[in-house]
């Protein structure tokens, strides 16, 4: 077959002859073609592989370069000369769930939502646009994408599987000569100020919700509003986290990446016992078969409890209570504290949230014990209102 000395200028300049389609063979890397249609120009490897003759697209003409086309060549032989089909290779090693979880691999440890990430794109991304390649991703795949996501689970969670695709994208964007980002401005579902939240539950949706309540995804309710905990923390909390009445929540599932203890109140300490049996023999620090890395809100095997929106769909309808987030229970809890009087610092200080300035520097002092007193108060808070007294008699002059 002959050869071309291929350059940028003969391959942007050259036409198909007459409607037919013809291929220039590279003298520079061996198998690489150029492939000229009436329809379009692009990159082919010819190589021999099992005894029979391949064929592999490398990309179409200007999106991939001749330079980049020539690396993709070389790359495919070097497959070849390691015995592999580069058509296999090249097919896993582009596909966007290889990409992804390259981009976690190298990039996780700096996310503090990594393990979150993963758990999306396996659970919405991957059983769609997991096996394409990430080049043939197109915009409206990506749409069709968030539609679905949007339609069953809602925009907000839409909008999060954008805002992760679209760091990954980026990334990937920054790595390659010829990527570019199938996203654009204007495909988010929600805007920032809408997606801002004020919510604080009333009174009535206090007791509605804590008094249906139940199983361990109203436990797990219940351990939120109690400790003003995120919802992953609690979640995904251990029975090797407890000793006592102390909760440590490790700094690899903390958001400040810091050891944070937080003391229970008698409340809270009750809802740990009730998702362990109502065993409330020996210390809580295992499950009642004696197992310190178990789960505490879950009663199966899977890292923690799955489908928060079915069962806060479910729970829903059977409170009543609708128009809330399990977040915005981490928010009526620090409402409730400074409507008992807590003091704003130790407020903040009980959702783990960091004292900026010169204190937050110099101030090394734990709080434990005023922290501890803090939730005792939020527990008394919640009980009066849960359990409103009505038999009081009013005095008469």
């Amino acid at each position: 077959m002959a050869r071309f000395a291929l350059t940028d200028r003969f391959t942007h300049n050259v036409k198909h002859r007459e409607g037919k389609r013809a291929e220039y063979f590279d003298e520079t890397v061996r198998g690489l073609a150029l492939r000229v249609s009436p329809e379009a120009k692009s990159w082919c490897f010819h190589y021999t592989a099992g005894g029979v003759r391949k064929r592999l697209t490398l990309g179409t003409y200007p999106a991939t370069s001749l330079s980049r086309a020539r690396t993709l060549a070389s790359e495919a032989r070097g497959h070849l000369e390691d015995g592999k089909d580069p058509s296999t290779v090249t097919a896993a090693a582009e596909t966007l769930k290889a990409i992804c979880e390259e981009y976690l691999s190298r990039e996780g440890s700096k996310l503090r939502t990594a393990q979150e990430r993963q758990k999306t794109f396996n659970r919405l991304v991957y059983p769609t646009l997991g096996a394409v390649k990430i080049d043939a991703i197109r915009r409206t795949d990506i749409v069709r994408l968030l539609d679905k996501i949007e339609d069953e689970r809602g925009p907000v969670m839409a909008d999060k599987v954008l805002a992760f695709l679209s760091k990954m994208f980026n990334w990937h964007a920054s790595r390659s000569d010829e990527f570019r980002s199938p996203l654009v401005r204007g495909m988010a579902r929600t805007r920032p100020k809408e997606r801002a939240r004020e919510r604080i539950l009333t009174d009535d949706e206090i007791r509605s919700i804590w008094h249906k309540a139940q199983g361990r995804f109203g436990l797990l309710l219940r351990f939120i509003l109690l400790t003003a905990a995120r919802r992953s923390e609690a979640a995904e909390m251990t029975w090797g986290e407890i000793d006592g009445e102390v909760w440590t929540l490790p700094a690899a599932r903390n958001k400040t990446k810091i050891d944070r203890v937080r003391p229970l109140s008698t409340a809270a300490l009750l809802v740990l016992v009730e998702a362990r049996g109502g065993l409330s023999s020996g210390p809580l620090m295992a499950d009642a078969k004696g197992n310190t890395n178990s789960l505490i809100f879950t009663n199966s095997s899977k890292p923690i409890i799955s489908a928060f929106w079915k069962h806060k769909l479910n729970f829903d309808k059977a409170c009543g209570v609708t128009g809330w987030t399990i977040h915005d229970l981490r928010r009526t809890a620090r409402s409730l504290m400074s409507r008992a009087g807590v003091n704003a610092d130790i407020a903040e200080r009980c959702l783990g949230h960091v004292i900026g300035g010169v204190r937050g520097i110099y101030d090394r002092h734990a709080y434990f014990e005023e922290k501890k007193q803090a939730f005792e108060a939020l527990s008394a808070q919640i009980d009066r209102i849960v359990n409103p007294q009505d038999n009081v008699v009013p005095l008469h002059g």
